[in-house]
């Protein structure tokens, strides 16, 4: 055994009296495959020396796990979490049939006073091991946002292209019935009085329908109640559906009793009829129209979002950019969350990494978003410094508590459950800000206020 652990960097300082200390305060232990060695959250209390077999590394992320690496025969593992006294990171979890000697932390912690070495190569594999897993974890932090960014603009498009979908059914089945109301129409005998009714009339549904009221529901409906009353008493069929699309056109009880002085009992219902039909497609093609304008905003938010085809260091507009992010995360705050914007519009451009921006914006977003579990106010704000632009992102929920503050941007430190967080976000949210763009990002909160506060320079060149 002294041989095989002479061989092992961490131990290769030690003389025999010293190895023969550690064999002596170490336990033996056996796994079978499938054998959990550390689970992921619990407190480090011992280190590991692989003797025999093969065990992987894993880390929960979201409701999928993550394999870091594999281990076998010599190698150390957990000492990461004995030394800093911390919660372990990820899960190791044996492969095969394993034999390993396990090391408590008094005697781990005795072992770096025994040897200098020990201590040395401790130091090299703790920032080896940091690197790899924050390596490993970054993609797979961005993959994961990428994903839920993406699921929530499909959400986003899905709407507005249903509309357009709905839209074309209903106008192809409305301009159908209309022409066959408009040949009605001009076969009919009406008197100059009437056909200049009608030449009115036709002008009035597309004014209307270009400018549509908006009505509350109780209004809507009891203007509906009204003229559906007064259809059934003029024997128009299927009031039901034809009084909702005169209200839309802004048609009331009275203006249909001045069509009834117009025109008689034969030609009253058609015209009604035609009206409702006119005005109902004029109104689907206004629906389409928007529905189509909402998802070129996407689109178009989205290629300015990741800045596709343009150089990574470049002069941008910073309210551009926040405002992209509100249009990716339009899905997560668009039902409870009112945004407030405080933008100094005058400010000038300045040079930045506009995509990483973005991912800064995005991430403290989001996170605000869940703080307020989907209900309360976001507030946006810009101002300038004489040297830098500040950003400041502000929501009124719970508050960071006072033990987290400290360690907010430490990597991989989360206060959501395990398997629910990285703890990445804002690691790298400051590695973008403070290292790539030499700016600055501070946080203040109590109960009821979170402020983020970013302050960027104008201009990277002289940096």
């Amino acid at each position: 055994m002294n041989d095989f652990l002479r061989q092992i960097p961490l131990l290769s300082g030690l003389d025999d009296y010293a190895l023969e200390r550690l064999v002596a305060m170490s336990q033996e232990i056996q796994l079978k495959p499938g054998d959990f060695l550390i689970r992921e959250g619990e407190l480090g209390d011992s280190m590991y020396i692989i003797v025999e077999g093969k065990l992987q590394v894993r880390k929960k992320t979201g409701d999928s796990e993550v394999v870091l690496a594999e281990r076998g025969k010599g190698e150390v593992i957990g000492e990461m979490s004995v030394l800093d006294q911390a919660p372990r990171l990820a899960s190791v979890i044996a492969l095969t049939d394993t034999r390993a000697l396990q090391i408590d932390q008094e005697t781990f912690m005795a072992l770096l006073d025994w040897s200098p070495s020990a201590a040395r190569a401790v130091l090299r594999t703790f920032a080896q091991r940091i690197r790899s897993t924050q390596a490993t974890l970054q993609q797979r932090e961005k993959m994961a946002s990428l994903g839920t960014l993406s699921a929530g603009i499909a959400h986003e498009l899905n709407n507005p292209a249903a509309a357009v979908k709905r839209g074309a059914s209903q106008l192809l089945e409305d301009l159908r019935r209309l022409e066959q109301l408009t040949i009605q129409l001009d076969g009919l005998d009406v008197s100059p009085a009437q056909r200049e009714a009608l030449k009115n009339l036709r002008a009035q549904i597309d004014d209307n329908a270009s400018s549509a009221r908006t009505l509350d529901a109780i209004t809507r409906s009891d203007l509906e109640s009204e003229i559906q009353d007064w259809l059934d008493e003029h024997h128009i069929a299927e009031p039901w559906e034809v009084a909702p699309r005169l209200v839309a056109l802004g048609f009331t009880r009275e203006k249909l009793q001045e069509w009834d002085s117009v025109f008689d009992d034969t030609t009253l219902p058609l015209v009604i009829e035609w009206a409702a039909a006119r005005g109902s497609g004029i109104s689907l093609l206004a629906e389409i129209a928007d529905s189509a304008a909402r998802i070129s905003d996407i689109v178009k938010a989205i290629k300015e979002y990741s800045y596709l085809d343009q150089a990574p260091l470049q002069e941008i507009d910073i309210h551009t950019g926040l405002e992209n992010t509100l249009t990716i995360l339009r899905n997560k705050w668009k039902q409870g969350i009112t945004i407030n914007r405080n933008y100094a519009r005058g400010l000038p451009k300045i040079e930045a990494y506009a995509s990483e921006l973005n991912q800064v914006w995005t991430n403290i977003i989001d996170n605000a978003i869940d703080a307020m579990n989907g209900e309360g106010e976001l507030t946006l704000c810009t101002y300038p410094e004489p040297d830098n632009l500040c950003v400041e992102i502000c929501d009124n929920g719970p508050g960071i508590p006072k033990d987290v503050m400290p360690h907010l941007f430490d990597a991989f430190f989360t206060t959501k459950p395990v398997g629910q967080g990285t703890g990445l976000g804002l690691h790298i949210s400051y590695n973008i800000i403070v290292l790539k763009h030499h700016g600055r990002i501070t946080v203040e909160s109590k109960p009821g206020y979170t402020c983020f506060k970013i302050a960027l320079p104008f201009t990277q060149s002289k940096k």
